[in-house]
């Protein structure tokens, strides 16, 4: 069976998997699906990294890479991590130290590892990006920017763009992407608050009036069934993320990974309190912290970040020691999916478990037009 998006990327099948891990990306890719590299974390030189390594794992399959540009910051894009701690305010620092310190944590300052040493600068991320044969470009949190567009144009990379909204669709078919994900409210990570169901069918009709551009289904979608429902609906393909976090490619720790699967689709929450934005996370003692009267709000993107990631990360640390309040109070970003988590599998096997599902949906429909 062909598909639009299969033969526009070079993939075997329209199930898109975005994930910050490397391992993840080259198995789903594979395996015959598409594996989105989230750029956003990295430097430039550990972009290069990773893309040199998913290049020489790949097999040859297609890739792509979301690299997050917002359109708003408050701060100008380029500016360094020390330059953002010295604006964070003494009330929010005194805050997170004494967090830790209730949870038998000594709190030490330190950047966040592995991730940009910047506000979110997209454009020496493009530079590495470009350089790799990747198959698709993504952004999320505004209009893709033009620079990004001319220069895929130029590559002849696909521009795709994450949107929440039908009214967000329209601007970002006006400023030429390829490729609409449509996000529902169901999503983790960034997201906004109509449902996947209500939201691809209103994105569909409102750009189909523009231009034709497929539409990718986002939020929510853990099956081959829920793809091809979506796909019944009109969308090209399936993009998603919360999946793949608790397989056994995952960057994920084990602490993390059991929370994933004991929690069921009521245990997450949209909450600023980690980028300064609404995104979904798996809710935990971390929010209810920051939600107990007298607690300072949120900051904006990319401060709350710059604020919180080290914190988070000594979190983890401690939780994989064995510190039972560490433990209650770790998150991550998923979905209200991850109640359709039932235990570790491969990226490989949840691949195949998409393919035979999405065959059998498909089969149901039929048998039942006959």
């Amino acid at each position: 069976m062909a598909f639009e998006m299969t033969k526009l990327v070079g993939a075997e099948f329209p199930l898109f998997a975005f994930s910050h891990c490397r391992d993840v990306v080259a198995a789903v890719s594979r395996a015959g699906a598409f594996g989105v590299l989230g750029g956003a974390r990295f430097s430039a030189q550990s972009l290069e990294q990773e893309l040199k390594w998913i290049d020489d794992h790949v097999d040859g399959k297609p890739y792509g890479i979301d690299i997050l540009i917002p359109e708003h910051q408050a701060v100008k894009a380029g500016t360094s991590v020390e330059a953002i701690a010295a604006m964070l305010p003494t009330e929010h620092r005194t805050f997170v130290a004494d967090l830790l310190r209730r949870s038998g944590i000594e709190p030490r300052a330190e950047p966040p590892q592995g991730r940009a040493t910047t506000a979110y600068d997209g454009e020496p991320l493009l530079d590495v990006a470009f350089k790799h044969p990747i198959r698709l470009i993504a952004n999320a949190l505004g209009i893709a920017p033009p620079m990004m567009i001319e220069r895929a144009r130029r590559h002849g990379v696909p521009v795709a763009a994450l949107v929440g909204a039908k009214e967000h669709a329209i601007r970002q078919i006006n400023a030429g992407v390829d490729v609409i994900v449509a996000q529902g409210g169901e999503a983790g990570g960034h997201c906004g608050e109509v449902s996947t169901l209500v939201l691809i069918p209103e994105v569909i009709a409102a750009i189909s009036k523009i231009r034709k551009v497929p539409v990718l289904a986002a939020g929510g979608i853990m099956t081959g069934r829920q793809m091809a429902g979506m796909m019944a609906m009109g969308a090209a393909g399936a993009w998603t993320g919360s999946v793949w976090l608790a397989t056994s490619d995952s960057e994920t720790s084990e602490v993390l990974r059991d929370k994933l699967i004991a929690a069921t689709s009521r245990d997450t929450v949209r909450s600023k309190y980690r980028t300064g934005k609404f995104s979904r996370q798996l809710r935990s003692a971390w929010h209810d912290a920051w939600e107990t009267q007298g607690a300072p709000a949120a900051l904006p993107m990319p401060l709350m970040s710059v604020l919180v990631e080290p914190v988070l990360q000594q979190i983890n640390s401690a939780a994989l020691k064995g510190n039972p309040q560490a433990q209650e109070l770790v998150t991550y970003f998923v979905g209200q999916g991850v109640g359709l988590i039932d235990g570790v599998k491969s990226a490989t096997r949840v691949v195949q478990d998409f393919k035979e599902d999405f065959a059998e949906a498909m089969s149901t429909v039929m048998a039942w037009s006959e």
